[in-house]
């Protein structure tokens, strides 16, 4: 089994390639087990903490060059759709937004649509809550309608109704992920509106400084790497007959306060660890958060095995425990 993840040297990507080459082999729901040959990791930039391993290939380029993914997707069995300008980026620059986001996709969709030499290969699109905007239900079901408040939301909303419709035609086999927020994510804040939920805990837990944007009270949709990676794996591993024509999955999540958070992190590291975090507020942050369903049914999701985590306290020790040098 050949994989390509585009976006392939960021943290999810990478974990992702970690867990295939441990393991050797992803076993399909179905019970087939199929043995990893090879694992593309393509991306714009190195990255670090790529995996050494003769069965991974990094390659460097631009979604935007054609010719090279029509190189990348020869002999592809799954593709683990990740690439994206992230929220905040997305907003201040519209234009690289539309490019990475929407029309590197397309290029993508393209070329596997026009793809004829091998059969409809398993794309997993990673898509988000930012989908979802304005004034929201309490509880966002499966059959809530979409109405992004940001620029990102829109062009993930598109990319939704494309893998939903080249899975119809039968070009792709899609599965789209909406994705709660990874909190805690390891390594360095990024631009994305979400980061500095999980810079209020790694940075204090590092005995380093981190910013908090929002007030105390501020909800958030969360779930943790290991719960995001796991989903990952399982999008890959159900079989086109269980979704039929539902290719979109809301994934469950667990709805966590900073205040919550903090208290939490209080119980685990000690409360001294609060005095690192600054609040500066920033209006244009907490515009894009707010716009956010903070809770999600995910029945449909639950109905083919996904799952929440239980608990905000199980995250942080899970990220202590995944991440050796985390706690200082």
């Amino acid at each position: 089994m050949n994989i390509l993840i585009t976006g392939g040297t960021g943290f999810v990507g990478k974990e992702i390639a970690k867990t295939l080459l441990k393991t050797g082999s992803l076993t399909l729901k179905n019970g087939e087990t199929h043995k990893i040959s090879k694992v593309i990791l393509f991306d714009c930039f190195a990255g670090e903490g790529v995996p050494t391993d003769d069965r991974v290939e990094v390659v460097l380029g631009d979604i935007n060059d054609k010719s090279l993914l029509q190189e990348l997707i020869q002999d592809v069995d799954i593709i683990w759709h990740l690439a994206a300008v992230v929220s905040s980026a997305a907003e201040e620059d519209f234009e690289l937004g539309m490019s990475i986001n929407l029309y590197g996709l397309i290029n993508l969709l393209e070329i596997l649509r026009l793809n004829t030499s091998s059969k409809p290969v398993k794309f997993i699109y990673a898509s988000g809550c930012a989908v979802f905007g304005g004034k929201l239900p309490d509880v966002v079901t499966d059959t809530t309608a979409v109405t992004p408040s940001s620029s990102y939301g829109m062009q993930k909303a598109v990319g939704e109704l494309l893998v939903c419709d080249y899975s119809r035609k039968g070009y792709i086999d899609g599965r789209v992920l909406r994705l709660p927020t990874i909190v805690v994510r390891p390594g360095k804040p990024n631009r994305a509106a979400s980061t500095f939920f999980s810079s209020i805990i790694r940075e204090p837990l590092n005995n380093e400084k981190a910013i908090c944007p929002v007030n105390r009270e501020t909800q958030v949709f969360i779930m943790s790497p290991r719960q995001c990676i796991s989903s990952m794996l399982l999008a890959a591993q159900i079989s086109h007959e269980d979704l039929g024509n539902e290719r979109i999955i809301s994934l469950p999540g667990l709805t966590v306060s900073v205040n919550k958070m903090l208290e939490a992190l209080e119980k685990i590291a000690g409360k001294e660890r609060l005095n690192l975090i600054e609040w500066q507020h920033d209006a244009n942050i907490e515009k894009i958060v707010k716009s956010w369903p903070i809770q999600i049914e995910a029945a449909y999701a639950k109905s083919l095995g996904f799952e929440a985590d239980k608990s905000f306290e199980d995250i942080i020790r899970a990220h202590i425990e995944d991440n050796p040098t985390a706690l200082a």
